[in-house]
């Protein structure tokens, strides 16, 4: 794996983890769950499949954990090549959830795509080799807040030209977290839209980002991934302490579907992290019997970002 590579999956690792931390002592008048209709104590859960339309295998993959409800809310990478497959898809499921995985990143060593606006109105978004930053904290250094908030909407655009209604927006690889001028635009964008977004109450995060979070947002409670520490063979295990860690709020589960086969071989060649066997561990964890049965025993119960919006009170 590249030196930058590395670097970028370390970033958004990192900012997940952080985002695992309880936000109890943040003070408020009603919980997240009462927010949305349900008891102060339940243990609400997205499980979310990101990186549709980066490949046929994730696609395929992630089309059949929406379809077995394994996940209950997935994003597309707008720039990604296989897009029109994932706007089929979501013309014939109309019910699908499915937002947008707002891409301003491009991280793989012999697989890589530009932006969707022109690229001389976005400049800021390239490397010297013509394509989009392989890391996040190059968006942050590089990218002007204009030319981010011009890619998020033409991105956004495409999407509904396409048929493709999101549900809601979240970010590739955290992009739009390294400073708090692009999560400004990334929340703004989001509400002229009327679509709710990936936004978590982080202990020590920017006070200037978490004051752009308003009463009206549906803002998480924590977010779960797995990470490059976890040994394939320790994946099931790892992933039912995951469950087992829930705690009341709402919480997104954060997975990486696809097959090993072939195709997925080739396009992550030479990355140990968010590989095709990564994608396929996680894949046959959530669509596992064991894994539903790890949801009844927890309490858990499960949500779609489509619904949460009705459901604010």
């Amino acid at each position: 794996m590249s030196r930058r590579l590395r670097s970028a999956l370390r970033f958004f690792c990192a900012l997940l983890l952080s985002a695992s931390f309880s936000t109890s002592g943040h003070a408020q008048v009603k919980t997240t769950a009462e927010r949305l209709g349900y008891p102060p104590d339940a243990k609400l859960l997205i499980i979310h499949g990101d990186d549709l339309a980066v490949a046929h295998s994730v696609d395929l993959a992630t089309f059949k954990g929406l379809d077995e409800e394994a996940l209950s809310s997935a994003s597309v990478m707008v720039p990604c090549p296989w897009l029109p497959e994932v706007a089929a898809y979501a013309k014939d499921h109309p019910d699908a959830d499915i937002g947008i995985h707002l891409t301003l990143t491009s991280e793989w060593k012999s697989y890589r795509w530009g932006s969707v606006a022109p690229r001389d109105q976005v400049p800021g978004l390239f490397d010297a080799g013509g394509y989009l930053w392989p890391d996040a904290p190059s968006v942050g250094t590089h990218a002007k807040p204009e030319e981010v908030e011009r890619e998020i909407r033409a991105q956004i655009d495409r999407a509904l030209k396409l048929g493709i209604k999101p549900t809601h927006l979240d970010n590739h690889m955290g992009s739009v977290f390294t400073n708090p001028a692009l999560f400004a635009i990334f929340a703004k964008v989001a509400r002229e839209y009327g679509l709710p977004f990936l936004a978590v109450r982080i202990p020590g995060a920017p006070p200037q980002m978490l004051a752009q979070l308003t009463d009206r947002d549906i803002v998480l409670d924590s977010v779960i991934t797995a990470h490059e520490g976890v040994r394939p063979e320790e994946w099931r295990d790892f992933c039912a302490g995951l469950m087992r860690t829930v705690k009341p709020g709402l919480t997104e589960l954060i997975v990486h579907l696809g097959y090993d086969d072939a195709d997925l071989r080739a396009i992550t060649e030479g990355h140990s992290g968010w590989d095709a066997a990564w994608r396929q561990r996680d894949f046959d964890v959530v669509t596992s019997p064991e894994f539903k049965k790890l949801l009844q025993q927890n309490h858990i119960t499960v949500v779609r970002w489509r619904d949460l919006p009705k459901r604010v009170q």
